[in-house]
């Protein structure tokens, strides 16, 4: 990358996205340092890369790209579904694999207008509108399991992996609502000034997925 472009900021989460999304940069990208320093700094600078990475709340993402505190975001599709932000979404990093799916008790009875507890309300809501389902949604912030085990709720809509959380709380899951990947987000002013730099980043993250798709 020429040190005469300017620096790409980019939002991510901590965690198994940025690992992942972190490794696909150095696949993507000659410049981009084997390791750098993380400790517990909310900014870390790459200036061999030309970038910039704001870790943030995964919730979070999308904001600081709608607003333009960052170029780029590195995020999953359940938070672009569920917080609806104005910015582009412009490739699937096909990292981060899993599923938001419907989950319950295995002796759960239909019931009419169930309770259904998850991070997703907006998602949830619109998911059950669409069914022609009437159901109440409880939004909560961490420990969807414990809903339906104490009560709260007949039903859960949250992001499932291999699903052996499910499994040790007594859960069974019922319906897979939609496939998640992470997704490359872009703010649609830094999309338009910055737009050799943003589709020459993507054409090599496709050329490092395109690469894994022939493994």
């Amino acid at each position: 990358m020429s040190t005469g472009q300017h620096t790409l900021t980019i939002a991510m989460p901590k965690g198994r996205i940025f690992e992942e999304a972190v490794d696909l940069l150095r696949q993507a990208d000659d410049h981009f340092p084997d390791s750098f320093e993380e400790s517990r700094k909310l900014v870390i600078d790459v200036p061999e890369a030309n970038m910039s990475f704001i870790l943030a709340k995964p919730t979070d993402v999308p904001t600081y790209v709608e607003y333009g505190v960052a170029d780029l975001g590195v995020v999953g599709k359940d938070i672009l579904l569920e917080e609806q932000r104005e910015v582009y979404e412009i490739l699937d990093l096909q990292i981060s694999h899993c599923r938001l799916s419907i989950a319950g008790l295995p002796d759960w009875k239909p019931t009419v207008a169930p309770r259904v507890a998850t991070k997703y309300p907006r998602v949830a809501s619109a998911y059950f509108r669409q069914q022609g389902q009437q159901v109440e949604v409880i939004k909560l912030n961490g420990s969807i399991e414990l809903a339906p085990i104490v009560g709260l709720a007949d039903r859960i809509v949250d992001i499932v992996s291999t699903g052996r959380t499910l499994k040790e709380n007594g859960l069974e899951e019922m319906e897979t609502m939609y496939d998640i990947t992470t997704r490359l987000i872009a703010n649609q002013v830094s999309y338009r000034t910055k737009t050799e730099q943003i589709e020459d980043l993507m054409a090599r993250f496709n050329r490092v997925i395109q690469k894994g798709d022939e493994i």
